[in-house]
């Protein structure tokens, strides 16, 4: 009960009086949210509708997440068959690694790769400009369907024993590969320094085997030679570290000799690093000359 002054007495709060109470309570609680959603929704469609990046954002944003969900269930449904139905063991780590590199192969793109943990350690060596192995660079021949040798490194053990650019790899060890296996392939010629590796090769109509000893190979030596008329003469197979400071001392040997031109060669040249290759150029045009001029996805 509740005091009333107006009659002197008492007034008793009844069950109707109590759920009237109630409702306008909750019927306010409901009007506040409402105006705050109306306000809200206003107010993201002002701004959106202002920025129409911000709204293509948003939209895309979505979009990609709804797609990442779709992603999601179907490796969920695939491992779900794998877990009831597969009898061996299952590598979850290699499975995972799988999942990715075939999703990023899925681009077509030969200039873009997923490269694990475990590659990555090969990947430096060949960037720092050494590895172990017989000294060749490779590519896919995708007429053949097989791996083309793109060069022999200058006195690897691989150009000593006779093997040249355009020949196809049949088999090392006695394993054939296709083209996709390129990593897998590489993997398995190089191993420890003194080793022996075994490499068949498909010459036009020739089929030709190779006993090669693995050797330190030092990648990317710069060739230098004065040619006739006084004209120099520089070639290298790749960008790596070592390349820029290799090219500065070869190109000063030249200039001593007094060449009168020079010809750089960088025929199959497999690439590498692009700031050896602007230091390179930087080198030899004129200074302020624009040497890499890059475009993102956004056109910036």
């Amino acid at each position: 009960m509740k005091k009333d002054k107006t009659n002197g007495g008492f007034t008793v709060v009844t069950e109707k009086t109590k759920g009237k109470s109630i409702y306008r309570t909750v019927m306010l609680m409901i009007l506040v949210a409402f105006i705050s959603f109306f306000v809200t929704t206003i107010g993201m469609y002002s701004y959106f509708a202002n920025n129409s990046s911000n709204f293509m954002n948003l939209t895309t944003f979505l979009s990609k997440e709804t797609n990442e969900k779709e992603l999601a269930k179907k490796l969920a449904a695939y491992k779900k068959i794998i877990d009831e139905r597969y009898l061996g063991e299952v590598d979850e780590k290699a499975l995972e690694e799988s999942a990715i590199k075939g999703y990023i192969e899925g681009l077509n793109d030969e200039y873009t790769k997923y490269i694990s943990k475990e590659e990555m350690k090969d990947y430096k060596e060949d960037l720092q400009g050494e590895f172990v192995g017989v000294g060749i660079y490779m590519m896919k021949d995708k007429n053949s369907g097989k791996i083309k040798v793109l060069l022999p490194i200058k006195d690897g053990p691989a150009q000593r024993a006779g093997i040249q650019s355009g020949d196809i790899i049949k088999s090392v060890n006695g394993v054939e590969y296709t083209a996709e296996q390129l990593e897998q392939l590489s993997e398995d010629i190089k191993g420890q320094e003194g080793t022996d590796v075994t490499i068949e090769i498909i010459r036009g109509e020739e089929n030709l085997t190779f006993n090669l000893k693995r050797e330190n190979v030092v990648l990317n030596p710069v060739e230098t030679k004065i040619l006739e008329n006084n004209i120099g003469y520089l070639a290298f197979s790749s960008f790596d570290q070592n390349t820029t400071n290799e090219f500065k001392n070869k190109y000063q040997e030249l200039k001593e000799k007094g060449i009168s031109a020079l010809i750089i060669d960088i025929r199959n040249n497999g690439g590498g690093i692009v700031d050896q290759a602007k230091e390179i150029a930087g080198c030899i045009l004129d200074k302020d000359s624009t040497v890499l001029f890059e475009v993102d996805k956004k056109r910036k």
